[in-house]
C-alpha cells in the first residue's frame, strides 16, 4: 500500500513539473516609437537596432517568445508627437523605447509609471534626469551628447579637410554648446555662425538653409538631435547643392549621401540601450539605471560626396577615418 501511494505521488510530482515546464513564458511587451520609418526598427542595415536586438536576444528577451515588439513612427512630425504617445500608452506596454528628445519629452507628458529607456542628446538640459547617476523618474537610456568637446572635434576635422576655412554655419535645434564651439573656433581661427531651426521641419530646413546660402560660410556643422534625422536626405542635398562641405553627428547621413561624420558608435548605443530594457523588464527601476555617455567614436567619409562638390581630401585625413565610403 505504501508503495502504491509513492508511486503515485512520484507520478503526481513529475505530471506538475511537466505542466509547469509547457506553461508558456510570461511574454513582455514593448513599444519602440521611432523617429522615421518603422521599417527601420528590423532593418538589419540600420546598425543601432541590429545590435539592440541581438543583444537582447543574448540577454534571454526574444521577439516572438517571451519579447512583443510594436513598432511605431514619429514620422518627423513633432506636432504628432503627443498624439501618437496618448496611442501608445493606451495600449499599456510594459516599456516604452523613445528614439529622440521630443517623443520621450511626449511620452513623459502621456505617463509617470509606465518606463521609457530613451535615445537623445543632453537629458539634463532636456529635463528628463536630475543626473547621469541617477535620473529619477520613469526614464533612462543613452545620451548622444558625449560633452561640449565633441564640437570642437569636429570643427577641427572641417579645418583639417578645408585648411582655408574661416567661417563655419552650426545648424542646431537646441542650445548649450555655442559657447564652446565658438572657443575652439578662436583656437583654430575660424568664425562660428549659430542658425538655429525653431523646429524639426522639412520647410523649417529650407528656411536655414536659404539663411546660410546669404552668409555664405565655408562649411557646415549639423548639430546631434535626434529629430533631424527623418530630414537627413534633404540635409544633405541642401548641402550638396549649396557645394558646402559638411561633418554630421550620425553616421547615417554619410550612409545617406553625406560627406563625413564624427559620431558615437551607434553599435555601442543599442546594446547599452538592449541592457537597460532587460532590466527594467526584470524589475530594476529606470530611475535607478544610470544614463550612459558615449565612450566609442567613429569618424566616417564619403568620397563620393567630396567628389560631388569638388572637395580633395588630403590622405592623412582618408588615413585617420575609421572607415571611408567609395
Amino acid at each position: 500500500m505504501r508503495r502504491r501511494d509513492f508511486t503515485i505521488g512520484l507520478l503526481l510530482a513529475s505530471t506538475v513539473r511537466i505542466a509547469r515546464a509547457q506553461e508558456p513564458a510570461k511574454q513582455h511587451r514593448i513599444a519602440i516609437i521611432a523617429a522615421g520609418p518603422v521599417a527601420r526598427i528590423h532593418d538589419p542595415g540600420i546598425r543601432f537596432f541590429q545590435q539592440f536586438f541581438e543583444e537582447l536576444r543574448r540577454l534571454g528577451d526574444v521577439e516572438g517568445q517571451n519579447l512583443a515588439v510594436n513598432g511605431h513612427s514619429g514620422g518627423g512630425r513633432p506636432e504628432g508627437c503627443a498624439d501618437l504617445a496618448r496611442e501608445v500608452v493606451n495600449r499599456n506596454p510594459d516599456l516604452i523605447v523613445a528614439s529622440t528628445d521630443a517623443i520621450a519629452r511626449a511620452v513623459r507628458a502621456a505617463t509617470d509609471s509606465i518606463p521609457i529607456v530613451w535615445i537623445g542628446g543632453d537629458p539634463i538640459q532636456a529635463g528628463f534626469a536630475t543626473s547621469l547617476a541617477r535620473p529619477g523618474g520613469n526614464i533612462t537610456g543613452v545620451t548622444v551628447f558625449a560633452g561640449s568637446e565633441i564640437f570642437g572635434k569636429r570643427l577641427q576635422i572641417l579645418k583639417e579637410a578645408v585648411p582655408s576655412a574661416s567661417k563655419v554655419t552650426l545648424t542646431r535645434t537646441s542650445k548649450g554648446f555655442e559657447q564652446p564651439l565658438r572657443e575652439a573656433g578662436r583656437r583654430l581661427q575660424i568664425s562660428v555662425i549659430d542658425t538655429a531651426l525653431a523646429e524639426a521641419t522639412p520647410s523649417e530646413v529650407q528656411r536655414v538653409f536659404a539663411e546660410i546660402a546669404q552668409d555664405r560660410p565655408d562649411a557646415i556643422i549639423v548639430n546631434s538631435i535626434g529629430d533631424l534625422i527623418p530630414h537627413r536626405r534633404l540635409i544633405i542635398e541642401l548641402a550638396e547643392k549649396s557645394r558646402l562641405p559638411a561633418i554630421y553627428p550620425r553616421r547615417d547621413y554619410v550612409e545617406a549621401g553625406g560627406l563625413m561624420a564624427y559620431a558615437s558608435d551607434e553599435r555601442e548605443l543599442g546594446r547599452r540601450m538592449a541592457n537597460d530594457v532587460h532590466e527594467i523588464l526584470n524589475g530594476t527601476k529606470p530611475g535607478d539605471i544610470p544614463i550612459y555617455q558615449p565612450t566609442k567614436f567613429e569618424f566616417v567619409i564619403n568620397l563620393k560626396a567630396a567628389k560631388a562638390i569638388g572637395l580633395t581630401l588630403r590622405p592623412e585625413l582618408l588615413a585617420a577615418a575609421d572607415e571611408v565610403i567609395e
